[in-house]
């Protein structure tokens, strides 16, 4: 497994038709455009929140404050609320809120409803900030019952698109850059002041109706396919609007494709330096499918299923469970540098099934042979333990443990170092503890069940874990949410546990919306209660060997617009947020502090 590059922009061109030709079926390539809402791919399992100084800022240095539960501590990840301890900026309600925190006021806002396309098209946004600079990422799907409009130039249905804009935030918020492209946005990472912006896009061919013959159908797709020019499978990427704008395409040398085949569509890299503003994207363009991106702020991966051929009119589809990884090196603030390919067993559950370490790739996978033969789902399936190693262009595979959660899925990864925690779950919860300090014979040196599972691991002090996720009884009904202590410093135990019968919390999908404030120990998870409406945000103790509810924070009302979604630390005080408004309480005791409603775009 590698990436080659095309000779020339014809061989670009006629391996792209091949590869759709193959992958094509009546109804044309790929499934249904997803709805319009959270990106796809994995934003799910990150780190937590820890203390970070703020920059100065002229009278001193900003207190501390929590930072974005991201994966690793040199990669930012996109999230709906952003702060450096001298501001705080979210969106809510159509607009880019911008709260002062020092007086507990909305300081600014900025309309962004008309810019992504649609009102309230904030809801899909998410933000990234470097010094006085906000990048807004807004991916625009076609909802139903109103699409975006379609390319006039080009018949057929909306198509997904991205939106970039870059918003300057000394004194009142103004846009200062735009981009737009007929890509998919998949995810991005930060790293100080340079953002890696992950898309996906499929060829840009207007299948006609399939009629009533399907193999009719699939042979004049072909035809379609083969008379496609080369734009048709080439993103563009518009940066700037009007007069002014331009466009920008991959350079065909800047196009690689695995050596064992091609893709259907693109997966492309954009680097964009905020510091610097919207400018040349320089993309990076690989002919593969990819759905999970990693990144540590020297390496970004991305990962993906490798194509199968089209469904076949009669049979059941073909399965493919192999995961193909592709490592880009970005130490430097330029064009990434394509580093070296691998491929394992099996299928990702999130971006936390990957870690880097001393140059070594692990990865987590679990794979069913009885998928696609009509046996039970999951009857099955087990999960595996991969080391890779970058060798020349390959990752090569060094290290291997098998069978874990035989007949179960894996449901949370967390590496430490050389230490690694997966939990699978069916009907019990294994917690198993790998050794990884010999990336050439990982082996797991312990094991816990317990009713349940954990869907989100948050690394605590002195060798303890703290686990967010569902309460189960013995025949894997859930019952309620659940948070589970662990003491991992020897034998894995649980020390302690917190249930809410009934309930249900963001951080199991996406723990973004996790916070742990480790000065007061105190974790905060949004909480939805089917008798209570909105959802509000509970705070737990976290001590010792001890777990306990120390309160929660609700928002007025009871509608959707009031369920919390994320929560901070700034100084001395909590902030949580929802649609309708931001709260501040006293970190220690929480006493309110004050409401913050948001105005509507």
């Amino acid at each position: 497994m590698r990436l080659v590059a095309y000779d020339s922009c014809d061989d670009l061109l006629g391996g792209l038709r091949r590869a759709a030709a193959d992958q094509v079926g009546p109804y044309g390539l790929g499934g249904p455009v997803p709805l319009a809402g959270l990106p796809e791919g994995d934003t799910a399992l990150n780190k937590g929140a820890v203390p970070a100084p703020a920059p100065a800022d002229g009278g001193g240095k900003a207190p501390q404050h929590s930072t974005t539960n991201s994966h690793e501590p040199g990669a930012d990840e996109p999230d709906l609320v952003k702060t450096d301890g001298r501001r705080i900026v979210t969106l809510a309600r159509g607009r880019l809120q911008v709260i002062d925190p020092a007086t507990r006021k909305v300081a600014h806002t900025l309309s962004l409803a008309e810019r992504d396309g649609y009102p309230g098209g904030s809801f899909n946004s998410q933000l990234l900030l470097s010094g006085e600079r906000v990048l807004i990422l807004t991916p625009q799907a076609p909802m139903l019952g109103r699409d975006l409009p379609a390319d006039p130039r080009r018949p057929g249905p909306a198509r997904p698109q991205t939106r970039l804009t870059l918003v300057d935030l000394a004194g009142a918020p103004k846009v200062v850059g735009t981009m737009t492209s007929d890509s998919m946005y998949l995810d991005a990472r930060q790293s100080g002041s340079v953002v890696r912006v992950v898309v996906r896009s499929t060829p840009k061919i207007d299948f006609p109706p399939p009629g009533r013959d399907p193999e009719k159908a699939v042979e004049r797709n072909r035809l379609e396919v083969r008379k496609a020019p080369l734009d048709a499978w080439l993103p563009t990427f518009t940066v700037g609007e009007g007069k002014a704008a331009k466009n920008y395409r991959a350079p065909c040398d800047q196009v690689s494709r695995p050596a064992a085949y091609t893709g259907a569509g693109m997966v492309s890299v954009l680097t964009f330096d905020l510091a610097r503003g919207l400018a040349d994207p320089s993309p990076v363009a690989v002919a593969t499918d990819g759905a999970t991106v990693y990144g540590n702020g020297s390496s970004l991966y991305i990962a993906g299923n490798p194509p199968v051929p089209a469904r076949p009119v009669k049979g059941p589809a073909p399965v493919e469970q192999r995961t193909d990884v592709h490592r880009f090196d970005v130490r430097n603030g330029g064009r990434p540098q394509y580093a070296a390919s691998g491929s394992v067993p099996g299928t990702l559950l999130s971006q936390y099934s990957l870690s880097e370490l001393q140059g070594n790739l692990r990865v987590v996978t679990t794979t069913d042979p009885g998928q696609g033969t009509g046996r039970p789902s999951g009857s099955t399936s087990q999960s595996s333990m991969y080391v890779l190693a970058q060798n020349g262009s390959r990752l090569d595979q060094i290290g291997r443990a098998d069978g874990l959660g035989k007949g179960e899925r894996v449901y949370a990864v967390r590496f430490l170092g050389t230490l690694a925690y997966v939990v699978t779950f069916k009907q019990v919860d294994p917690l198993y503890v790998l050794d990884l300090k010999d990336p050439r014979r990982p082996r797991v040196t312990g094991e816990l069940k317990i009713t349940g599972y954990s869907a989100y691991l948050h690394p605590m002090a002195d060798g303890r874990l703290l686990g967010i996720g569902q309460d189960a009884d013995a025949s894997g009904r859930t019952k309620g949410l659940q948070a589970s202590l662990f003491d991992v410093s020897g034998t894995p135990r649980r020390v302690a546990s917190y249930k809410l019968p009934g309930a249900s919390s963001q951080t199991e999908f996406d723990p973004h919306a996790f916070l742990y404030w480790p000065g007061t120990g105190l974790a905060v998870v949004p909480v939805s209660r089917p008798e209570r409406g909105a959802s509000e945000a509970l705070a737990l103790k976290v001590t010792g060997t001890g777990l306990r509810e120390a309160g929660s924070v609700k928002h007025p009302g009871t509608d959707y617009g009031n369920s919390i979604r994320r929560s901070v630390v700034i100084g001395d005080t909590l902030w949580t947020f929802s649609e309708d408004g931001a709260r501040a309480t006293d970190v220690a005791t929480l006493a309110d502090r004050g409401w913050l409603p948001f105005t509507a775009g």
